[in-house]
This record gives structure tokens, C-alpha cells and sequence, in this order.
């Protein structure tokens, strides 16, 4: 077997942007990712679907696909077709696996070396709403180790206030003693979180919308239509409130912020612990995640009852590996195939404990199709490509590349494969 190298421009590496829709609804503590409901398959039949997985979560990697299972934190790992599962052994190297329904640390430290340890699959992303009434605590003067912080909050506020440069709807702080001012310290916020899954290497600006539906009407919608990240309603027209700002968008980093505390319509909805309150975006994507109680009865007026939409497009950069494999005209007219040769030929000229030696004289089918019946073609080299083998430097195998067909290779002819590969 001879071995080609790759042309100066027979190698290229490009990257494809595309922008996919992603739609999330939410209802009655329910989230449904891009329409997608309940997807039975040959274990997964009533209790949950396909992808082992609630409906609008992610199941990352896509392990554990339709098997028996326990539930969304519980594993099986016997039976006819049981959970696989992540394992380490302990070990000096002190290895430990940081992943959901993993062994805990202390576990981990009074256990035997050459214990197993395992965690679970799935892993799952799905979005969350943070209810934040108290961004900011107070700290005692003596010790700071307990403020009241909320770390969500705190953990952006630098970030919120290096984009304040798009707008100032960004800035944590604006002069709180004149119209218009506020103090997100302060302010009762609702921050959604966004998993990455969902957007890719970021949120494409200008194709956010949130929308707050009450019994199935449309009480509101923000867009981001500026393209600057701020949320603006538009929606009803004419409101009191309509071209107001109601939040900012952090589209490198998938969060929504969430401050607008008016009210959207005059309906009293039911919250936690007997307190109610009117519909505001403050209180958007209720149930997604952020704890609350299940609506018991009809829950008509229950702010679970509300539904929730937000859409936007992603941003994916997938790189792209083209090869280009050329035989060209004379060359690559041989085949290690058996059937290359014509049936019934010895191999062997003379075989002794001193000499080995092939036979020359063997000679190749003729593979060439005639039009005619009962009449052969005249011999012509040609061979018929099924597989190519890309090496590196080093001649090690990295990949093989298998065609649907054999394409047939004459030696008067050029050929090129095209190899692309999605890295």
C-alpha cells in the first residue's frame, strides 16, 4: 500500500454560523423545549420520555437513551437493559467526579483505596427563574462571612455594569434620588438563567421575546428590539406602559434580568403563603425551576395558572474539516482485494526453507463491462474505491472514511474524494 499526501490545497477548515430557533414555553411549572412534549419509545412509556429526561430538559450527551431507570436522580443499574454509568476507583491520584448524583466527599475520604465510585447519568440543563428580593444584605461590621448576599446577583453585577455602555437600563445603580432612578440592590428581581445548550455561544441580539399570557391571552410581550439588550414592551399597544423597559438581556452570557414591577392587567393572582398580587414581569416564567408549590384545584387565579413564552435565536459555530483525497490519472490502479486478481492462479512460484517466491505471472480480472452479451472488453486497469484511510504524520491510522458506493477509478481518469468532518 502506497501512501499520498494531502496537496497544499487539498486541506480546509471553515466554520459554518447558523442562528437555530429555540422556543420555550411554560406552564403550570411545565417547560416545553421547541414544541416537544412527551416522546415514548420501548422502555420509556408513561412515566417519562424517551430521553429519560422532564419535558423541556436537556439530556446532555445524550447517555442512558430510553433504558430502565429509577428516576431523573435514581439509577438501575441490573435488568435487561440497565443505566450506564460514570466510575472511578480511588486511587493516590485523588480523582473525584464533580457531577450530579456523584458520591459525596466525605465518602470519598473514608472509603478504602480501590473502592469503586460512581455517579449517574443523565446529565440535564434546563432554564431556571431566580425570584431575588433581597440582592444586596448587610453586613455586620465585625464579621462579613454571612452577609445576606445573593451570589447570582453578585456574581454579575460587574458584568451588568461593563455593558451599562449599550445602555444604562445595564448599569446596577442610577441616581435613585431623581425620576427614573434606581438601585438594583435593592429592586426585587427575576433572573432567568439560560444553559448554554440552549444558545450556543451566544444569544443572537435582536430575536428575544417574553411573553406573558393570562387564561390563554396576551397580557405582554418584551422585545429586545434595539438590539442593545434592553427588553421593551410592545405589546399591548397604547398601554401606559408600552416602549418601557422591563430588563436587560446578557447574551455572551445567557442570563435575563428581569426588573419591571408594573402592573400588566388587573387580574389578582394567587402567590405563595396567601399573598396576592397583579400580573408584573417580575413574576415571569413562575414554575420554571424556581421551587414553587404545584396550583392545587383549578387554580384559576393562581400565578401558576399563567403561561410563559420566550424565543430567541442561538448562535452555533461548528468548525468544518474538508479533505480533499485525489487519485490521479496513472496512479491508484491496484487493489489489495482478492477478487482483483483472476480466480484459480497460483500464488506461489517455489516455497522452500530458503526461498519464498511469488508468482510473477498472475494476472489481473478484467473488470471492464461490455454492452455486448458472450463478449469481453478489452483489459483496461481500473479499480473500484470503497474506503479511504487518512493517516498522520506519523503513518498512525486516524480515520477511515467509507463510501455508500464503490466509485470506480480508470487509470485515465482523475479522482477526487471529498472528506468533511464537523470538529
Amino acid at each position: 500500500m502506497s501512501y499520498r499526501k494531502f496537496g497544499k490545497n487539498d486541506v480546509l477548515i471553515n466554520t459554518i454560523r447558523a442562528h437555530p430557533k429555540v422556543d420555550l414555553f411554560i406552564y403550570s411549572g411545565t417547560i416545553f423545549y421547541n414544541g416537544v412534549g412527551h416522546t415514548p419509545g420501548e422502555f420509556r412509556l408513561q412515566h417519562n420520555n424517551v430521553y429519560m429526561t422532564p419535558s423541556g430538559y436537556e439530556n446532555l450527551y445524550e447517555y442512558n437513551i430510553d433504558r430502565t431507570y429509577v428516576g431523573i436522580e435514581g439509577t438501575t443499574t441490573t435488568g435487561s437493559n440497565p443505566l450506564i454509568y460514570p466510575y472511578i476507583v480511588k486511587d493516590g491520584t485523588r480523582t473525584e467526579l464533580f457531577m450530579t448524583g456523584a458520591f459525596s466527599k466525605a465518602e470519598y475520604d473514608t472509603d478504602t483505596y480501590g473502592s469503586l465510585f460512581t455517579g449517574s447519568y443523565p446529565q440535564y440543563a434546563a432554564i431556571k427563574r431566580e425570584f431575588i428580593t433581597s440582592p444586596s444584605g448587610s453586613c455586620d461590621d465585625l464579621d462579613k462571612s454571612d452577609c445576606g448576599h445573593n451570589f447570582s446577583f453578585f456574581s454579575l453585577k460587574n458584568i451588568l455594569n461593563h455593558y451599562s455602555a449599550l445602555s444604562e437600563h445595564y448599569g446596577v445603580v442610577k441616581d435613585p434620588e431623581h425620576d427614573g432612578g434606581w438601585d438594583k440592590n435593592s429592586q426585587t428581581l427575576n433572573l432567568i438563567h439560560i444553559p448554554s445548550i440552549f444558545y450556543g455561544s451566544k444569544i443572537k441580539p435582536g430575536t428575544v421575546s417574553l411573553k406573558f399570557l393570562l387564561t390563554g391571552s396576551l397580557i405582554g410581550e418584551l422585545r429586545d428590539e434595539k438590539e442593545n439588550g434592553e427588553l421593551i414592551q410592545t405589546l399591548p399597544t397604547g398601554s401606559a406602559s408600552s416602549g418601557s423597559v422591563a430588563g436587560v438581556v446578557m447574551y455572551n452570557e445567557g442570563f435575563i434580568l428581569l426588573t419591571g414591577s408594573w402592573d400588566l392587567n388587573s387580574t389578582s393572582l394567587d402567590l405563595v403563603d396567601g399573598a396576592t398580587a397583579k400580573p408584573k414581569w417580575i413574576y415571569w416564567g413562575a414554575g420554571a425551576r424556581d421551587g414553587l408549590p404545584a396550583p392545587s384545584g383549578s387554580g384559576a387565579t393562581s400565578l401558576l395558572s399563567a403561561s410563559f413564552g420566550l424565543s430567541f435565536e442561538a448562535t452555533t459555530r461548528t468548525q468544518v474539516l474538508t479533505m480533499y483525497a485525489r487519485a490521479n490519472k496513472g496512479a491508484v490502479n491496484y487493489s489489495n482485494n482478492p477478487t482483483f486478481l483472476e480466480y484459480g492462479q497460483d500464488q506461489l512460484t517455489f516455497t522452500s526453507s530458503h526461498v519464498y517466491e511469488e508468482n510473477k505471472n498472475r494476472k489481473m480480472k478484467n473488470t471492464v463491462s461490455s454492452s455486448y452479451s458472450n463478449y469481453n472488453e478489452d483489459f483496461s486497469r481500473q479499480v473500484y474505491v470503497s474506503k479511504v484511510a487518512v493517516y498522520d504524520e506519523y503513518k498512525n491510522l486516524i480515520g477511515i472514511a467509507t463510501l455508500a458506493n464503490p466509485v470506480l477509478k480508470e487509470e485515465s481518469q482523475d479522482l477526487a474524494i471529498k472528506i468533511k468532518l464537523d470538529i
